[in-house]
């Protein structure tokens, strides 16, 4: 999005075509066949192939790791906005499908912190995950009309406005959403407050 922006602002298109081809390079590689995706793909220096396709915050690496889902959609929903590549736009629905339908995503629309956790319905939650999808699907829900986003979308800012979510406001921290995962597999801010989810909430919201 930076580099988007970076050629509307100076009106230097090279930085328009780096983001072109980062997110061609991702469409190509990141996704496996039930619409879902790694986290990091390497590649080889000299050659341009993958080397190794992994997920270093999920569970493993074919698991379905909740925030690299949402990015996905929120990134080629963003991709599109600035291109109007329909290929963009369909990685965008065909990951929101998987994500939304997914067997494993809770009642309140706020994901565990992988899909493929064994220990669900124990397992924490991330509300980053949840944030970060519901304010792209805001954005996809006009260009698509499917009302399934927007429900989704209101689920979120509902739920996470509760109690369970909502850091009381007498507390003295800069957050305010509870019950997100960063790095679990590191065992690094697991159910805490991470400061992204709050960025994308307000998002949502606005």
């Amino acid at each position: 999005e930076l580099l988007f922006e970076a050629t509307q602002i100076t009106g230097d298109s090279s930085y328009h075509k780096l983001a072109v081809t980062h997110a061609n390079t991702t469409l190509k590689n990141h996704f496996r066949s039930d619409n879902s995706c790694y986290h990091v793909v390497d590649y080889d220096t000299l050659t341009f192939q993958p080397r190794l396709k992994v997920t270093h915050q999920g569970i493993a690496d074919e698991s379905s790791w909740t925030r690299g889902q949402s990015w996905a959609i929120y990134g080629f929903t963003m991709a599109y906005r600035f291109t109007k590549d329909p290929n963009y736009l369909e990685r965008a629905k065909a990951t929101a499908t998987f994500f939304l339908n997914h067997k494993n995503l809770p009642e309140d629309g706020i994901p565990y912190w992988d899909f493929d956790d064994p220990n669900i319905p124990d397992a924490p939650r991330d509300v980053s995950a949840g944030a970060i999808c519901a304010s792209a699907l805001i954005e996809l829900y006009p260009l698509t009309k499917d009302s399934t986003y927007l429900t989704y979308s209101e689920k979120v800012v509902r739920n996470v406005k509760s109690k369970e979510y909502i850091l009381p406001a007498n507390l003295d921290a800069p957050f305010i959403l509870n019950h997100s995962t960063g790095n679990w597999p590191k065992d690094d801010e697991v159910d805490e407050p991470i400061v992204y989810a709050d960025y994308y909430f307000l998002e949502t919201l606005l």
